[in-house]
């Protein structure tokens, strides 16, 4: 078991090995100011949505619309053009390559649950949270991290450490740990990270967040299936200390016990040195014959498992 010393000196170490990045961070700001954002390839189609069953949008990089018998969640929302630190009416940090498939305005509902998987700005955008402040709208954060929110506007804000659950409507959410870090600034690193078990009625889905390649998913194994794992797959090159490659994003939803993979953190933003299908195609390739259980290859893409498909 780690323990709270082990925990923070792991933490530490991390944080610093990605501070020591600034060189090349700077780098990709300067590429960014002279290209545009280009449109999403696609669209999610909403209107197929009911509320049996379970769907998912990938909307870009960590976000993800999910409906579960009708309950709503949305993972780690950045709809924003630039992510890094806000400086006035400024935000000083990169650029997204392609706009969300769907702006933050034209969601089709209301979330009932936002999901944060830990503080890092390309994973917790103060802009994207403060329009979605609603008070029917419950928010799951990782430790130490509900301070970024203003959390008197949400319906509720639960903060969990690894091993700790919370209700939220039919909705059970467990986190586990994760091979990440959580410190937003070169100081904050009490700030915890989390993978997110998610238990919905028949459904059972797994959100990774950020990791790099660790055995803990073999924790949230069950006699019952995972119907779908939201799994990272870029930013490994050379963060393969911080970020898991295709291949393990793989082997580590399989020890989930996962059915189906929705392959996220990649295609959005410019953070890794791999190109931009690199990711998806060392994981699809990795699958072999089973590619189908890759459910998502692009941004606005969506994935439905209807009650008649459960039967």
């Amino acid at each position: 078991m780690t323990t709270i010393s082990e925990h923070a000196r792991k933490t530490k170490v991390l944080a610093q090995f990605v501070f020591n990045a600034g060189p090349l961070i700077r780098r990709r700001m300067s590429e960014d100011r002279k290209r545009a954002v280009l449109p999403a390839p696609r669209m999610p189609d909403f209107t197929s949505w009911s509320d049996e069953g379970l769907y998912a949008a990938w909307i870009g990089h960590s976000t993800v619309l999910i409906r579960v018998d009708g309950f709503t969640i949305l993972t780690d929302p950045v709809f924003s053009t630039r992510i890094g630190v806000e400086v006035g009416p400024m935000v000083v940090g990169m650029k997204r390559l392609v706009h969300p498939a769907v702006e933050l305005a034209a969601l089709p509902v209301v979330p009932d649950l936002v999901l944060l998987s830990h503080a890092h700005m390309d994973h917790l955008d103060r802009p994207s949270l403060r329009c979605l402040e609603n008070p029917r709208t419950s928010v799951v954060t990782a430790a130490f991290t509900s301070d970024l929110l203003r959390v008197k506007r949400y319906r509720s804000v639960h903060e969990l450490k690894w091993g700790e659950s919370c209700q939220v409507g039919p909705v059970g959410v467990r986190a586990f740990e994760v091979k990440h870090w959580g410190a937003r600034t070169r100081t904050d690193v009490h700030r915890g990270y989390n993978g997110y078990l998610i238990e919905a009625g028949r459904y059972r889905l797994v959100f990774g967040g950020d990791t790099a390649y660790t055995d803990t998913f073999r924790t949230i194994r069950s006699s019952k299936p995972v119907d779908l794992a939201i799994m990272p797959i870029g930013a490994y090159d050379p963060w393969i200390h911080a970020h898991c490659n295709p291949e393990e994003a793989l082997k580590m939803a399989n020890q989930a016990g996962a059915e189906f993979v929705l392959p996220v953190h990649h295609q959005t933003f410019k953070l890794g040195n791999e190109g931009y299908r690199e990711p998806i195609e060392r994981l699809v390739l990795a699958t072999g014959s089973a590619a189908d259980r890759i459910v998502v290859r692009g941004i606005g893409d969506q994935f439905e498992l209807g009650v008649a498909a459960m039967r």
